[in-house]
């Protein structure tokens, strides 16, 4: 499944998708006929995709699942808000970068201010009222003069305010299931982890 991990590049023919959307091997061509999956296969898959589409490792990713867990409500979706409340999400979903990789990038090289603070964790999870700010010497940097041309071709979520001639996006509400537009069955990773 196309994932869009590389920003601009998935939309293009150079998507490596594009090129071998077959399994890999000397067999994948052959690959029509294949054995109904399993339970598990398909619980996999999905968590897999979902660790794959935030950047998450499986350490952290089940730590944020315990911590779903303990929530009340429907772990799944928690899950799912939990992980759209990082910031590197968060920066990516403002359009302040193109992948969600090159979002952790740029807040790791501490290119935000966090509530007018140096900030530089990209899995910091954000809350209500919290203000991200582009710094002021980073604004006259390459990267973001090309992005601020760029800045209203993708849209911002309802849960977030974004001001682009101060640079700066404040979080106005918790982000729900709807405005998650991945295709992830967040079900299937609690049955993986429940087992």
């Amino acid at each position: 499944m196309k994932l869009f991990l590389k920003g601009e590049r998935c939309f293009t023919p150079k998507c490596s998708y594009e090129k071998r959307n077959y399994a890999p091997g000397m067999h994948g061509k052959k690959g029509t006929f294949r054995r109904k999956e399993s339970d598990y296969a398909l619980q996999l898959r999905e968590k897999q995709k979902a660790r794959r589409i935030y950047g998450v490792q499986e350490r952290q990713f089940r730590r944020y699942f315990r911590r779903a867990l303990r929530v009340k409500g429907q772990t799944g979706v928690t899950l799912l808000i939990m992980l759209e409340r990082r910031m590197d999400n968060v920066v990516y979903r403002l359009g302040l970068a193109d992948s969600r990789a090159q979002a952790r990038q740029l807040v790791r090289h501490g290119h935000f201010l966090l509530n007018g603070h140096n900030h530089s964790i990209p899995s910091y999870l954000l809350e209500i009222g919290d203000e991200i700010e582009v710094r002021p010497n980073s604004r006259s940097n390459g990267f973001f003069k090309q992005t601020a041309e760029r800045l209203g071709e993708r849209t911002t979520p309802a849960w977030l305010q974004f001001d682009p001639v101060r640079w700066t996006a404040r979080v106005v509400g918790m982000p729900d299931r709807q405005s998650v537009d991945l295709p992830l069955q967040e079900q299937l990773i609690v049955e993986y982890y429940s087992r």
